[in-house]
């Protein structure tokens, strides 16, 4: 019978700086006889500054190049410390960073998210060439693979589509041949390609999602995501100090987390692995003796209080210009123009003279918003907000958050309840 495969993801964190690069590479010398498959982010902040380096070109500031300097330059100090000088892998990031210059040469883009995909995507390429040529000098035998020839996507730049029946059958002809060929195979979260072969992003953050749409085509025997938390807790602890970790959830548990806010696993991640029965464990790169939350459809008898904030929301309170009922027709309207500005709803509560919507603060586009709608309905924002989503709520604890903070709006439904509330 063959081998199954794991699969590994490591975040930026996990890879910031030679240091970091080096505990990653023990840790791999614990699955020298695995048919290990490694996901891997952009290192440290990189993607923060490849979107800088966007925004440059995009406004033509003149700064866009200096930029790419200062990142290159960071790379390669990373790189002294961990390679001789005379090392092929300089030569390969520094060809993967001309992709990055090629973009520059040429004026901005019309479409801004496919101008993004193209220059943000670089940072996985790069991290992922530092990575295995460092893992391949430690004498642990590591191909490297482009996640664009297995991931195929729609053309919807910056949040595209998985086209999952392509992806497996490219996956069964680009991967799992590696795989097969012992060692491991390293590849980028986060990047896919169209089908013209142009690169898209699965949306920020999107790494835990990729990992999982390899071990979906891999069927996998396990998932595992290294971050520097120790597990999955109940809260942020920066937040409540009192959070505790759990050592098991349910998919259905994770997924309705990460659906309200939770940012310990991208929310996008937990389906494919749900649909193949993939146990998905989060441990600490940090700590990684420790056994971290195992996450399977095993159901946990009971839960403590599971809080997940959404920061920076702006929470939109709409109303009939004359004073009647915000109907289903106004629905219609209002979710039509939600959709083209493609803003990200958070919370929604419907009331007999008032239609309340949560969303990000995405700039502009909340005006843009009220002037599409302004014939017929009013708009008021109301912004510097925060939406906290408890899950097994208990009146205790509902009580203590009334007393912390100044509730604008709530919604209970059974023992999940939901606060915008003023952020603290």
């Amino acid at each position: 019978m063959n081998q199954r495969s794991k699969v590994f993801k490591f975040g930026g964190a996990s890879v910031k700086d030679a240091e970091a690069i080096r505990n990653v590479a023990e840790i791999l010398k614990n699955y020298r006889q695995e048919q290990l498959m490694i996901v891997l982010s952009a290192m440290g902040k990189t993607t923060n500054a490849l979107e800088k380096i966007v925004e440059a070109h995009a406004q033509q500031t003149g700064e866009a190049l200096q930029l790419l300097e200062a990142l290159k330059l960071q790379h390669y100090h990373i790189m002294n410390e961990l390679f001789e000088p005379h090392d092929e892998v300089y030569a390969t990031v520094n060809d993967t960073f001309v992709e990055i210059e090629w973009v520059l040469d040429e004026d901005p883009h019309d479409n801004f998210d496919y101008m993004y995909d193209q220059i943000v995507s670089v940072g996985e390429l790069v991290s992922t060439k530092i990575l295995c040529a460092f893992l391949n000098n430690q004498d642990l035998p590591t191909q490297w693979l482009d996640a664009r020839d297995v991931i195929l996507t729609n053309e919807l730049y910056r949040e595209a589509w998985v086209q999952w029946g392509e992806t497996e059958e490219r996956f069964q002809k680009n991967a799992q041949p590696m795989l097969n060929r012992g060692g491991f195979v390293i590849t980028q979260g986060f990047i896919g390609a169209t089908q013209e072969n142009f690169t898209t992003t699965l949306g920020r953050d999107g790494s835990d999602y990729s990992a999982a749409i390899f071990s979906f085509c891999a069927n996998a025997e396990s998932m595992t995501i290294w971050k520097d938390a120790p597990g999955v807790f109940s809260a942020d602890p920066r937040f409540f100090p009192g959070a505790t970790m759990l050592t098991q959830m349910s998919y259905d548990e994770a997924i309705a987390m990460t659906y309200y806010g939770a940012k310990i696993i991208h929310l996008k991640t937990v389906g494919p692995l749900k649909r193949k029965h993939i146990p998905l464990h989060v441990r600490s790169f940090l700590e990684p003796e420790a056994t971290g939350t195992t996450i399977t459809e095993n159901e946990v008898a009971q839960y403590p209080s599971l809080l997940a904030i959404e920061a920076n929301q702006v929470l939109l309170k709409i109303s009939n210009k004359d004073f009647s009922f915000v109907t289903e027709q106004h629905f219609s309207q209002i979710f039509k123009v939600i959709s083209e500005l493609r803003m990200q709803v958070t919370f929604i509560q419907n009331t007999p003279l008032m239609l309340y919507i949560c969303v990000f603060n995405q700039g502009e586009k909340v005006a843009q918003f009220a002037a599409r709608i302004q014939d017929t309905l009013n708009t008021e924002a109301v912004t510097g907000l925060e939406l906290i989503n408890i899950r097994h709520a208990t009146p205790e604890l509902l009580q203590q958050l009334h007393k912390e903070r100044k509730v604008l709006v709530e919604q209970t439904n059974g023992a999940t309840a939901h606060l915008v509330v003023y952020k603290s």
